[in-house]
């Protein structure tokens, strides 16, 4: 009987240390971590890790249920796999539920859908923040890493009809960041570099 952890955080920017480390506090002698993954993905590879590795009598710690769900019913069918596996789940920003009984089931069924609605939350806020800040004619996200000289010369080649994979070997970049930059509008490069 183990108690066993799983991080995880959305971007591979972000840094899981401080969930790794909260769930070393309360017990969990290994922790999967994930990396860039959606808690709507399914087929994480250290998700999978984990579920292979956790046995019957086992306790998954988790940081909060919007780890590993990114659904209310997603959360429901993990809570059902675990239990029939006779593996325990305990979050540590939840409150505490017994996953063995029925009501504790219902009550962490209760807790995803609130889990959901703070995802969701959170969605609205932040489309609500860009479309508010492209209103103001500024864009939201990551500044391009393009200097404005490679952004001119690219728009040129790119009017040439040469694709964005040769333009992106031309500049030393990747594709998709040629591609991204090109599809902002030219008011936005004002503030590059």
């Amino acid at each position: 009987m183990a108690s066993i952890g799983y991080a995880r955080v959305s971007t591979r920017e972000q840094n899981p240390d401080s969930q790794v480390a909260e769930l070393q506090a309360a017990g969990a002698e290994r922790v999967f971590t994930d990396r860039g993954d959606s808690s709507r993905v399914t087929d994480r590879p250290q998700w999978l890790a984990c579920l292979d590795y956790l046995r019957p009598g086992d306790t998954l710690l988790i940081r909060a249920l919007d780890r590993i769900a990114g659904t209310e019913k997603m959360a429901i069918q993990v809570i059902h796999d675990l239990d029939e596996r006779g593996v325990l789940i305990r979050s540590l920003t939840e409150p505490p539920i017994d996953t063995t009984t029925a009501m504790g089931r219902a009550l962490y069924g209760v807790v995803a859908v609130f889990a959901q609605l703070r995802v969701d939350t959170i969605r609205e806020n932040t489309r609500r923040g860009l479309a508010h800040a492209r209103s103001e004619g500024r864009l939201g996200g990551r500044p391009t890493v393009m200097k404005k000289d490679d952004i001119k010369l690219a728009r040129l080649m790119r009017a040439n009809n040469i694709s964005y994979a040769k333009i992106a070997a031309a500049l030393n970049l990747k594709p998709t960041t040629v591609r991204r930059t090109l599809a902002r509008p030219e008011k936005a490069e004002g503030n590059e570099q």
